[in-house]
This record gives C-alpha cells, sequence and structure tokens, in this order.
C-alpha cells in the first residue's frame, strides 16, 4: 500500500463512499416502494418494476445483498481512511481521520440518500433493481450463507421468515386511502366508493319503507278501486296482498296489470296468477349482501321481516343503490314528501320521516345508529310520550311538537337554523 500514491488512495475513497451511498439510498428506496403502484406497472409490462417486483417478493435475500455489499464497502473504506491517515500524520491522525470519514458518511452515504429515496423512490428503485437482479445471482452462495445464518437467529426467536406480512388494505385502511387521494378521485366519485365501503355497516332495516307507508293491491277491495290504485301507482311493482298486508301473496309488474287492462281481462284472478312469489328478507341483511342478493334471485323489490316472521316493510333495488349514487332526485321535496320547509326557515316535518333520509339529504347531524324514524328519536331522547307544545333540544336542534296522533308524534317543526353546539361531557 505505501507505493500506491495518494491520489489513487482517495479516489478509491470517494468511489467507495458513492458505492455506499447508492447501497442505502436504493435500500430505502426499495422498501418504501408503493406495493400497488407496483403491481400495476409490473402488470402492464413495466420491466424495471417487474425485477423490482421479483427482488422484494423475498426481502431477506434482497436485504441480505445490500447490507453485504454496503457493510463490505464501508470496512474497506475505514481500512483506507486508516491508510491515508497514517501516511499524512502518522498513528495521531487516525482519530481524525475516523471521526472525518464518519462524518461524510453520515452526510453524503447516508442521511442525503435515504432522504433522496423517501422523496423519490421510483428514481432510485427501479435503476437498483437492474443492478440488484445479475448482482443476486453472482452473490447467490455467499447471500444464501448468511440468510440461512440470520434466519436460523430468527427460528431460534421464534420468528419465522416464511411469514411474510398481508400488504392487503382493510376497509378502514382503503377508506383513508379514497379520501387522500385528492385531485386524482372526484369529489362525488370518492363520495360514491366511500358509500360502498359503508354498505356492509348498514342493514336493509335501516333503508326500507315501514309497512305503514307500503302502497299495494288489497283483492279483498272492489275492483273499480284496485283499478284506480294501479293507474295511481307511483312505482313500477306493488305488493298484492289479501286482507291485509300481513297476508302477502306476491308482487305485481303494473305494466303487466294496465296491459290486460287496456284489453279488458283484468279480473282478480288474473292478478293473483301474475303475482310473483315474495321475497322475503330478514332485518338485520347487510346491503352488500343483500346488493349480490337480489342480483342472484332476479329481483328488485324484498319483504323485510323480522325474526318473528312479521312483516316490517318494503326495500327495493333502487333504495339500495341511492345508499352508493345518492338521491336520484334533487329536490328534497320529492325525497322527503314528509317535510314541508316555512317561511321563516324551519320545516314542519312528519313524525315518520326517516332519519337517515333527514341526515343524507338535509345534512343534518342526527343519529342514525339508534331509532329509524323522527317519532322514534324524540320518545328515545324524552323516554316517555309527549303532549303537543311541548319544545326540547335535540342534538343541538330546537325543535316543537306541533301534533300527536295516538302514541306517536305526528307532526313536528324543526329550526336547523337555530342550532346551539351541542354540550360536550368530555374530560
Amino acid at each position: 500500500m505505501s507505493d500506491i500514491p495518494l491520489g489513487v488512495l482517495f479516489g478509491a475513497l470517494i468511489v467507495l463512499i458513492f458505492l455506499s451511498a447508492f447501497f442505502s439510498g436504493s435500500e430505502t428506496a426499495l422498501m418504501t416502494l408503493n406495493r400497488y403502484r407496483l403491481r400495476h406497472l409490473a402488470e402492464r409490462g413495466h420491466p424495471a418494476a417487474s425485477r423490482a417486483s421479483r427482488l422484494l417478493k423475498r426481502p431477506d435475500r434482497l436485504i441480505g445483498l445490500i447490507l453485504l455489499g454496503n457493510n463490505f464497502v464501508n470496512i474497506l473504506a475505514s481500512s483506507l481512511a486508516t491508510i491515508i491517515a497514517l501516511r499524512l500524520g502518522g498513528e495521531s491522525a487516525i482519530a481524525i481521520a475516523a471521526g472525518l470519514l464518519t462524518f461524510v458518511i453520515l452526510i453524503f452515504a447516508e442521511v442525503t440518500p435515504k432522504t433522496l429515496a423517501a422523496l423519490h423512490p421510483e428514481r432510485l428503485a427501479f435503476p437498483a433493481a437492474t443492478i440488484y437482479t445479475p448482482l443476486l445471482k453472482i452473490c447467490y452462495p455467499l447471500v444464501w450463507v448468511v440468510n440461512i445464518i440470520a434466519n436460523g437467529m430468527l427460528k431460534a426467536a421464534g420468528i419465522s421468515p416464511d411469514d411474510m406480512e398481508d400488504h392487503s388494505l382493510s376497509r378502514e385502511e382503503l377508506r383513508t386511502a379514497v379520501m387522500e387521494a385528492g385531485a386524482m378521485i372526484p369529489k362525488r366519485h370518492q363520495k360514491m366508493l366511500l358509500s360502498i365501503l359503508d354498505l356492509e355497516q348498514t342493514t336493509v332495516e335501516d333503508i326500507m319503507i315501514p309497512r305503514n307507508e307500503v302502497d299495494g293491491i288489497d283483492l279483498n277491495d272492489p275492483l273499480n278501486e284496485v283499478v284506480q290504485q294501479l293507474q295511481n301507482a307511483q312505482y313500477t311493482r306493488l305488493p298484492v296482498f289479501e286482507g291485509g298486508i300481513d297476508n302477502i301473496i306476491g308482487t305485481i309488474h303494473v305494466r303487466h296489470a294496465m296491459h290486460a287492462l287496456m284489453h279488458e281481462t283484468l279480473t282478480k284472478e288474473m292478478i293473483r296468477n301474475a303475482c310473483r312469489k315474495p321475497y322475503f328478507i330478514p332485518k338485520g341483511t347487510p346491503l352488500n349482501r343483500q346488493l349480490l342478493n337480489f342480483q342472484h334471485t332476479k329481483s328488485r323489490m324484498g319483504l323485510v321481516v323480522d325474526e318473528y316472521g312479521d312483516l316490517m316493510g318494503l326495500v327495493t333495488l333502487e333504495d339500495l343503490l341511492e345508499e352508493i349514487v345518492g338521491e336520484f332526485t334533487t329536490d328534497p321535496s320529492d325525497t322527503l314528501p314528509d317535510l314541508q320547509p316555512q317561511d321563516d326557515g324551519s320545516f314542519l316535518i312528519d313524525g315518520g320521516a326517516n332519519v337517515r333520509e333527514l341526515v343524507r339529504t338535509m345534512h343534518w347531524e342526527l343519529p342514525t345508529d339508534g331509532p329509524k324514524t323522527l317519532n322514534g328519536l324524540i320518545l328515545e331522547y324524552l323516554e316517555t310520550i309527549p303532549e303537543a307544545g311541548t319544545s326540547l333540544l335535540l342534538e343541538g336542534y330546537p325543535l316543537d311538537i306541533i301534533q300527536i296522533k295516538g302514541n306517536a308524534v305526528k307532526t313536528v317543526r324543526f329550526y336547523p337554523q337555530l342550532r346551539k353546539n351541542k354540550p360536550d361531557y368530555s374530560i
């Protein structure tokens, strides 16, 4: 070594520091790659992405190769720095050389390349993957020995390197990814994706039309009343029952009945024969499962029943799709006929109005995990049946009870513009 010029030694030291920077930066870049983007690029035939994906399938081999090269060049750089120090200043200069080399490696071979790799991983990872692929084949015997020893120590500690971590996203992680997509996904599409993720938490009971609001054909009614109901029907399909809604015969497509009426062949027996077998749905069925059930049974309407088999309401495919894409109408009075805006900014609301519809359409902050109707929400809050004229503060919203019918709240005046902040009882 004494015969080698100092200029050559300094040049070799600089090359080793660059190599150390390459190993350090490429390690960070490869480990911080977005695995889903990497998989997408690899499936599209991106060669560097394919190589990086193959390397990351066995991270123990990749890390073994990188650390083998990084430690080799760092130790060699330390040895060269010692030789240079001895030739320039003797033994007293070794400590100075060690301190300077530590500072140089820290700045130029660790912090700077790793920061760059963390900010732009693909810029470093893809070229590095091109180098590491053949280098791994050349150094495989040595890497294999290193991995055997390291994996043996891991197994002794009860850790198996074959148990790779599952990189699939949970529902909440996917929700966060959608919300942070920003301009990459339009706002409306974000809402639709989030609604799809929420289908699992919502049941058919939450969106059904309650039984007291279900329109249907009673075959015990006179034929002229049945015809009038068919002519005034707001839906394309209607349930058919006999003597009461609990005695469901089936569902009929209004078009079939009107076709028979035009040809003067409409009779109660014809309606009975044209009915499709009723499709019953348990009240706790999640919406994502029910969407698949509608598709499997080729149905567009189902009757919701409780655990005793009693009819609770009706749910349609349109109701379910509105949970994903939003309301098909833009006028709140069309979506919520039980809601009447007043000149003073308040609203007259029927007590049977669905709470979820109020929240989704009017964007009011009401709890949706309890009673399904406004009447139920008020009764749960008061824990008694109120009298007309009672005023209360519900979730910060002032409201007056205008009318009571039987044991239920019939009409409420709601003042959303006068909402007060809810008291905070948290410590």
